[in-house]
């Protein structure tokens, strides 16, 4: 049995791979679905000018509930759900890499920078096409005058909840392609990979190390995955504060329509300076904690159901 007061960390050839694969599809649909609101409120966050619909988190949350009902917070979640592939793309290659690291480098921080930085490129590649489609569909309703496409109204009520589901979808795709190509499915992937992968590099060394010291201030008896649980909401605060400035610019190049970062960037900067770089932070680190504790307490969780069976008292929960 390991000594309790060091957390051991699960890796990839511990696991059953049939078992992990199974399971992690659920846990990532579950999560996504539980945080989806807060990321499109995050983004209408970011793309308004100042303050002109919302003054902040929890009142962009009122007024589109009460505008567009319960639904409203899932504009865009059907073509989302999509992401599950680069969900489970993200974990193969995070879990790669770091096996492949290891061979050159025993130190866990570097492991978890290089291969969270790889996984967050992969993944990227796949989720950008999605998200260009997914954030204008988020920008439909209170906020389709700040976005260049906009769905057709509808014009019976019948067909209202298949139009939310499939026909703006098909709508803004068709748009997307006819204004800009097969680019404009990719607009702001640079944006979005000096966004993510640095995100990504940050949080997995922020996690381990968090998890480390709160293992040595924490009693002896302390399961494992309740300090797990707090290290990730901490490493998601930390990596969303550095990160968020490119985040909005993110936001801005893709949901506006933009070419270049660089001049995007200036642009905001002049326009509402320094705290335009933190549009959107509140909702982001909202959405973030409880994302990371689902996805820790998911993720450590679904290590452990899938390790093979000849390692399962070898791991102190």
């Amino acid at each position: 049995m390991q000594q309790k007061g060091a957390i051991k960390i699960i890796e990839w050839e511990d696991l059953d791979k049939r078992k992990f694969y199974s399971l992690g599809v659920f846990m990532t649909l579950t999560t996504r679905a539980t945080v989806y609101p807060a990321s499109l409120i995050r983004t209408r966050l970011q793309v308004q000018k100042g303050k002109a619909l919302y003054s902040g988190t929890f009142d962009a949350f009122c007024k589109i509930l009460r505008a567009e009902g319960v639904q409203g917070l899932y504009r865009g979640f059907m073509v989302n759900t999509f992401t599950l592939i680069s969900g489970q793309a993200y974990i193969t290659t995070y879990e790669l890499v770091r096996k492949y690291v290891s061979q050159y480098s025993p130190s866990n921080t570097v492991k978890s920078v290089v291969a969270g930085g790889a996984a967050s490129l992969v993944a990227q590649t796949i989720t950008v096409p999605i998200d260009v489609v997914s954030q204008h569909l988020m920008m439909q309703g209170q906020g389709e005058h700040l976005t260049r496409f906009k769905s057709k109204p509808k014009m019976m009520l019948a067909a209202t909840k298949r139009r939310l589901t499939f026909g703006q979808t098909r709508e803004i795709t068709v748009q997307i392609f006819a204004a800009d190509g097969f680019r404009g499915f990719y607009r702001g992937y640079v944006a979005s990979l000096l966004t993510y992968i640095p995100n990504s590099a940050l949080w997995w060394p922020f996690y381990h190390f968090y998890a480390e010291q709160l293992s040595l201030l924490a009693p002896s008896e302390c399961p494992h995955l309740i300090l797990q649980a707090l290290a990730g909401p901490m490493a998601a605060a930390t990596a969303s504060t550095i990160t968020n400035p490119m985040d909005v610019v993110r936001a801005r190049v893709q949901v506006e329509g933009r070419s270049s970062v660089i001049e995007t960037f200036k642009q905001l900067l002049a326009e509402e300076g320094v705290w335009g770089m933190t549009k959107g932070l509140s909702a982001r680190i909202i959405s973030s904690l409880p994302t990371s504790v689902l996805i820790v307490v998911g993720y450590e969780t679904l290590k452990r159901l899938s390790l093979r069976a000849e390692l399962i008292e070898s791991r102190h929960w």
